[in-house]
């Protein structure tokens, strides 16, 4: 399991770690069952305090993302299709508006967009 932390984001670190698990989830990487690294071992490697993940983890549990066993530690729970869905669907959202952000940078227009992509395509 890796988590990315954006510094520049200017979201909470608490946040992305969320953000990154339920992504992760929807998209199969993480599967019901899953063991997430514990508290301390996640906060060394992002390099940021244990509380911050706790937050994070706790959050996720009240969602019913992630659920927490005394003493074996934190799994990846059930999560209902519709909920992998909407977390899909704001990852795609997310990544089309830094795409836009990008292109709008290299004044681009808009609607040169859809050759752009017809260009990538053949290059596969």
């Amino acid at each position: 399991m890796k988590i990315q932390l954006n510094n520049t984001s200017g979201v909470p670190y608490y946040r992305q770690i969320i953000n990154n698990i339920e992504t992760m989830k929807a998209s199969g990487k993480l599967l019901p069952g899953d063991k997430l690294p514990t508290i301390r071992a996640l906060a060394i490697e992002l390099k940021i305090n244990p509380n911050t993940i706790a937050k994070a983890y706790n959050e996720l549990e009240i969602k019913g993302v992630v659920t927490t066993q005394v003493g074996r530690g934190t799994f990846i729970s059930d999560m209902d299709s519709e909920i992998n869905d909407n977390v899909i669907n704001r990852e795609i959202i997310e990544t089309v508006k830094n795409f836009l952000n990008d292109l709008k940078m290299f004044n681009v227009d808009y609607d040169d967009i859809p050759e752009l992509i017809r260009q990538c395509q053949e290059d596969k």
